[in-house]
């Protein structure tokens, strides 16, 4: 894993695992979620390794997850009520998509997992925020879904 994190300039991301933000769309547009301009579209390599979680979090835009290599990802969402999870690798979806403002977490399955997030209206850390801000919606779902505690 060393060798991809010096590879590709990967640094440790908040939320859990490394990345790399590899485009930045010149053209803005207007988003209603941010109520601000955002760039059209961002895109990052994501990379988690054993043990590493991508802690819940959620940002205002959609997102599209893409794997690249490595062991399977599974890649959860969580609304009010309860948690999803998708499967993004060989022999699964290579895709997995996001809505904007839902919670959503990741974890390898394996050694690793190196994929790909592209976010449109664009990434910005201002549009980011963790389930632990929201004590009351982490609470919820931890008392409805106590095995996705280690990701808050």
């Amino acid at each position: 894993m060393q060798q991809l994190i010096e590879r590709y300039g990967l640094l440790p991301h908040p939320e859990g695992g490394y990345y790399k933000e590899v485009y930045r769309s010149q053209q803005t547009v207007r988003s209603s979620a941010a109520a601000a301009e955002r760039q059209a579209l961002t895109h990052i390599y994501f990379l988690l390794t054993r043990g590493q979680v991508s802690r819940f979090h959620r940002v205002w835009h959609d997102e599209i997850w893409n794997f690249y290599e490595g062991a399977p990802l599974r890649l959860l969402t969580c609304d009010d009520t309860s948690v999803h999870e998708q499967l993004l690798g060989p022999n699964a979806n290579y895709a997995g998509f996001v809505a904007g403002g839902l919670f959503q977490a990741a974890e390898s399955t394996g050694d690793y997992s190196l994929v790909g997030c592209s976010v449109a209206p664009g990434f910005e850390f201002v549009d980011f925020s963790f389930l632990a801000d929201d004590p009351a919606l982490a609470q919820a779902i931890e008392l409805k879904a106590p095995a996705y505690r280690r990701f808050f």
